[in-house]
């Protein structure tokens, strides 16, 4: 059972306590200005809010892989396609400031390296963000990752650095309260955050009567399902959407990897970067889905996006693709409902295989 393309009926979900309502199937961008064109951006824009699609989601630092040539350029795309539709009021526009580069694989390039969430480099963040984007305010603007070093992108445990500088969490609040009050910014959310970082920003919140984080954009699929341990129950009880990304893992869970192979032009092929999803034990983990799936009748990529569609916690499942063919295919999991058996069947599949690829 594959959902045909067209015949979707998007649906809405808010945005934490925002009062937005979000479309579940929300339009990644990162490959936009390294694997697509303008063109293609555009194409992609022009289908998903024909869809129903209304939240974009993008960030200062894309396309990726991140590279000091391509910088910005994803931001630009979307801007050009504003400009020329003039659909500005029919999308809600997220992005995101680069945090601190403390690892070799966080740029280090953006901004001039000033990347502490301090009041001079958010501001510059912010001014950058509209400018490329050709509009005067951010429906939903992120911090892209912690200031301080914890653990996310793929880490699991957790190592503590003493006497790290860092930037206190009320201080980037008051910025970013400030650059609400300023009609910069509607609303602010957090990504790559854990239980310890979104706890805080609540509470400081809460004390200092500042903005409230309404979403948090942490990893979130059949692959990793971290979240929730510690992060599901804050979101439910304090009303912080998730948006899940890396929902299929890069394609790993259409089973386009499988078996050694590697199609030409797909992401896992193109970039090293990305070979946590294709590790053994990922890939065992991913047979077993593919093979569920395709039991029941379902096509694997539309099983693993309607799991994260159906999760209470999520508003917005991130969907990112290189073709037209495979965004209607995304857009179209929003009509699958997964059947009882399918649900146990993954349930199963997560007590043996839990979270390979974090």
């Amino acid at each position: 059972m594959r959902r045909e393309p067209g015949a979707n009926t998007m649906k809405y979900r808010p945005l934490g306590r925002t009062g937005l309502n979000v479309s579940v199937i929300t339009l990644g961008t990162m490959t936009w200005g390294e694997q697509n064109t303008e063109a293609d951006a555009h194409a992609q824009l022009d289908l998903a809010v024909e869809s129903g699609v209304n939240f974009i989601d993008t960030a200062e630092m894309y396309p990726v892989p991140p590279r000091p040539e391509t910088q910005g350029r994803t931001e630009q795309y979307i801007g050009s396609w504003l400009k020329k539709t003039g659909k500005r009021g029919e999308v809600y526009l997220a992005t995101k400031a680069a945090g601190p580069s403390r690892t070799a694989q966080r740029p280090s390039h953006v901004r001039g390296g000033r990347l502490n969430f301090t009041r001079e480099n958010l501001v510059e963040a912010v001014e950058g963000n509209l400018k490329r984007l050709q509009t005067d305010y951010i429906d939903l603007y992120q911090l892209h990752w912690p200031d301080r070093s914890t653990n996310f992108f793929g880490q699991l445990g957790y190592r503590h650095v003493k006497d790290e500088y860092t930037v206190p969490i009320e201080e980037t609040l008051q910025v970013l309260d400030d650059l609400v009050k300023a009609g910069k910014i509607r609303h602010v959310g957090v990504s790559n955050e854990t239980p310890w970082g979104l706890s805080r920003f609540l509470s400081q919140s809460d004390v200092r009567k500042l903005v409230r984080v309404a979403s948090i954009q942490n990893p979130y699929s059949l692959l990793n399902r971290s979240f929730e341990i510690g992060l599901a129950e804050i979101a439910i009880r304090e009303q912080v959407s998730l948006l899940a990304y890396s929902p299929l893992a890069f394609g790993a869970l259409s089973g386009k990897y499988l078996a050694g192979q590697r199609p030409a032009g797909s992401r896992i092929t193109l970039f090293d970067r990305f070979q946590r999803y294709t590790s053994e034990t990922a890939e065992a983990a991913i047979y077993q889905y593919v093979k569920l799936f395709r039991e029941h009748g379902i096509d694997p990529a539309q099983g693993a996006l309607a799991f994260v569609n159906s999760r209470d916690f999520v508003a917005g499942n991130i969907i990112g693709a290189t073709t037209l063919e495979q965004l209607r295919s995304n857009i179209a999991s929003v009509d699958l409902e997964l059947p009882q058996a399918v649900i146990d069947g993954i349930e199963a599949i997560h007590r043996r295989n839990s979270n390979p690829a974090p």
